[in-house]
């Protein structure tokens, strides 16, 4: 507010010489608001002419007058605009736009991410399947954070939730954020073939700033809060204010959050982050995650907060799709076939 006050004095003082007019300057005791005041008396820099009283300027505020003048970023009436009470607009337009980008490769990206790798499988449906379900949830529940969690090791939470987010980021109107909350083994940009590079451990340590971690992941643009160094006081740190603060200021930003989460029946921080968050997906492993366990770790979570299970590693392709594809496959040979024939 320094460089304000001192710009608001200049002008205050160039507009009095020009009138002849002395202007007041603020007394040091006096308030913030009568400070301004007399700084804006006689100026008419910042004065609206209709009427002369003084007003508080501040970069939020100027935010604030931008994105009511243009208005939602979405097309008047869109559910999107509305999901979990977030509104897209020119502010937010403006925060995300200033964040770095990084292009994933789909030759570097692990093979597992078929959003990225295969974008038109079968097996890629079943997750905009999932991202469909995310987005009614959305718009019905008021959902907006959705953490994603397993049983144990090795069930694809990790890849599930990439996936997830990936397609969520291409939804029309959507901004999309994927925090890696595994600070115990954080690994999402391996996933992604990416470089290793501060995020949300570093943020919650007081070491860097929320707007230095996020990146926004092209071509999807998708937006990343890497998860940063591993640590082991996974469970305090995200118990504390400071977590709070970094949920707070995403959901200002973001649509839709993707968080993901640790295994639900290893450690307590799954747990933490279902509590702090909307909703919860838990991932298993078909023919690898016990009932029993499953059954047992599902008994304490809030029933209201628990948005599915996904059942990851099946090996059969769903009937309708295995129709679709072949029936594709055969008419493109028959179309390639005649074409030949009718050439020779």
């Amino acid at each position: 507010m320094g460089r304000v006050f001192e710009a608001l004095k200049r002008a205050a003082e160039l507009d009095g010489k020009k009138k002849e007019h002395k202007t007041r300057l603020p007394d040091a005791s006096a308030s913030r608001a009568e400070q301004i005041e007399a700084l804006l008396e006689g100026s008419e820099v910042f004065t609206p002419k209709a009427a002369r009283e003084p007003q508080l300027f501040s970069a939020s505020a100027e935010r604030t007058d931008a994105a009511a003048a243009l208005g939602s970023a979405l097309p008047e009436g869109s559910w999107a605009s509305q999901v979990a009470g977030a509104t897209v607009d020119a502010e937010r337009s403006a925060r995300v736009a200033g964040f770095p980008a990084l292009n994933v490769s789909a030759a570097r990206a692990d093979q597992h991410l078929i959003a990225i790798t295969q974008p038109q499988s079968p097996e890629c449906e079943q997750f905009r399947s999932l991202r469909t379900h995310v987005l009614h949830a959305g718009e019905q529940r008021h959902v907006q954070a959705v953490v994603l969690t397993s049983a144990g090791v090795l069930e694809g939470k990790t890849v599930t939730a990439i996936n997830l987010a990936w397609l969520l980021a291409q939804t029309h109107g959507v901004r999309a954020l994927l925090i890696d909350g595994d600070l115990r083994r954080p690994c999402a940009l391996n996933y992604l073939g990416l470089e290793r590079r501060p995020g949300l451990s570093e943020v919650l340590a007081g070491e860097i700033e929320l707007d230095q971690t996020i990146v926004r992941l092209d071509p999807a643009d998708l937006f990343l809060l890497p998860g940063g160094r591993e640590r082991n006081d996974v469970a305090e740190m995200l118990s504390g204010p400071r977590f709070s603060s970094v949920l707070a200021e995403v959901r200002r930003l973001f649509d839709f959050i993707i968080i993901d989460a640790p295994p639900l029946g290893i450690f307590t921080d799954a747990a933490v982050l279902i509590n702090r968050a909307d909703a919860a997906l838990v991932v298993i492993r078909a023919g690898y995650t016990r009932y029993s366990l499953l059954k047992r770790l599902l008994e304490p979570l809030p029933r209201e907060r628990l948005l599915g299970v996904v059942l990851n590693g099946v090996d059969e392709t769903l009937d309708e799709h295995s129709y679709y594809y072949r029936r594709y496959y055969r008419r493109s040979k028959e179309i390639k076939k005649n074409g030949n024939e009718k050439a020779a």
